[in-house]
């Protein structure tokens, strides 16, 4: 079935045609047409699979009534727990609804406010947005969510490890008990669970969870390197391909800041994104990024979850994630809808503890990349960075060596 038999506005057919969408994904199958019969849909679904669009296509149908148009009011609210993903996903409605007269705000904290307040006292028919900023404006009286007619918490999961509880029990108080809830998340537990029966009703429960979360189409694998030569080796493979585009993970925001420093010595330009800057600055970086202006992106977990980055080539976890849930999501950021996508791990020995949890958490082992000691030796050796007294480092290799091969 393709989205022109679906039983959507020709408004909306059109524009998903200019944007290149013809088949529906498997999430966008199952889910779309019991939005469309108003139910409550409960939805589990991995990263990339498209379930954004799931939600979106059917939401802007249901708002295309002609009687409703007029009015001055927000009529469905998205919630969702990060600042990228309120405008990546606002982004998403006013690409589909571009064809129509439906106006949608993503609203965040960490810019000025005064914007926002100008759009919410205009029109806006779909709001998009993080519990902070949204309770902010309510209790200024800016927003007025009582004639709500869709709720969608999207990345619920997420939402839930970040705290995020309080908000959304809060926020059905200012909801009309009449309304349709679409609850979408990454990964089931029995707290996802609890939550999602506390806001939706007699829900149609849709589950997309393969045996292995990380996605079918995203090869995978696992190299054993030092933990101080990493950077010699993400200079190797950003050479290698110079022509491919990277996210790059690491723990900290520190740590990015001191990757990006160790590419400029060998002249590979990089950005980084984390929590430390500021929320205009970080909109920038990753709209570059989008745009092919950048090619390598260094950041920590704050991109990991729901961001789309299109034609992303290559996932590198510089470091393993603590958590093993951030591993499927961070592979989730390529290998998107039909692409494939490729993801390399650096594991340092300190951090095979970490790995062993993530073989648990998908189920399987991870393929490992094997390199010889001589392999090993001559990517240390043919790196350009000129701080490094390289034959004093290659003697403490080879007194020090740990037997990678």
């Amino acid at each position: 079935m393709k989205f022109k038999d679906y039983p959507i506005s020709s408004l909306i057919k059109g524009q998903l045609e200019k944007l290149g969408f013809s088949r529906p994904t498997d999430i966008q199958h199952r889910a779309i047409k019991h939005i469309l019969d108003g139910e409550d849909v409960m939805a589990v679904a991995q990263t990339g699979t498209g379930k954004t669009a799931a939600f979106v296509i059917p939401v802007i149908h249901h708002l295309l009534n002609p009687k409703d148009l007029k009015k001055k009011q927000i009529r469905c609210l998205v919630m969702v727990p990060t600042r990228e993903l309120a405008k990546q996903i606002s982004e998403v409605f006013k690409e589909i609804s571009a064809a129509t007269k439906l106006k949608t705000l993503g609203l965040f904290g960490g810019v000025d406010q005064e914007d926002q307040i100008h759009q919410l006292q205009h029109k806006v028919d779909i709001l998009v947005t993080t519990p902070g900023r949204m309770f902010d404006l309510v209790s200024q009286g800016f927003i007025d969510l009582s004639k709500v007619e869709i709720l969608v918490l999207d990345e619920a999961d997420l939402m839930l490890d970040l705290g995020f509880t309080k908000d959304i029990t809060d926020v059905l108080r200012l909801l009309p008990k009449k309304r349709q809830t679409l609850f979408f998340t990454a990964t089931i537990s029995k707290k996802i669970k609890s939550l999602a029966y506390d806001v939706v009703r007699d829900a149609i429960r849709i589950q997309i969870s393969p045996k292995n979360p990380v996605a079918k189409n995203v090869e995978h694998a696992v190299a054993f390197i030092e933990m101080d030569d990493k950077r010699f080796f993400l200079e190797n493979i950003l050479t290698e391909f110079e022509t491919q585009k990277f996210i790059v993970f690491v723990r900290t925001k520190v740590r990015a800041e001191r990757v990006v420093a160790a590419m400029l010595r060998v002249e590979i330009e990089t950005e980084a994104l984390h929590g430390g800057i500021e929320q205009d600055k970080r909109f920038a970086i990753l709209e570059r990024f989008r745009k092919g202006e950048s090619r390598v992106l260094i950041t920590t977990d704050v991109a990991c979850r729901g961001i789309d980055i299109p034609d992303m080539d290559y996932v590198i976890n510089y470091d393993l994630p603590d958590n093993p849930e951030n591993y499927v999501h961070r592979c989730g950021r390529t290998g998107r809808g039909e692409s494939n996508g490729q993801a390399l791990s650096f594991c340092s020995p300190e951090e095979k503890v970490l790995l062993e949890a993530i073989e648990v958490y998908t189920g399987e082992e991870i393929l490992h990349y094997d390199i010889t000691s001589a392999e090993y030796k001559d990517i240390l050796i043919d790196t350009t960075d000129p701080t490094y007294n390289w034959q004093k480092l290659m003697n403490e290799y080879d007194k020090e060596n740990k037997g990678w091969d």
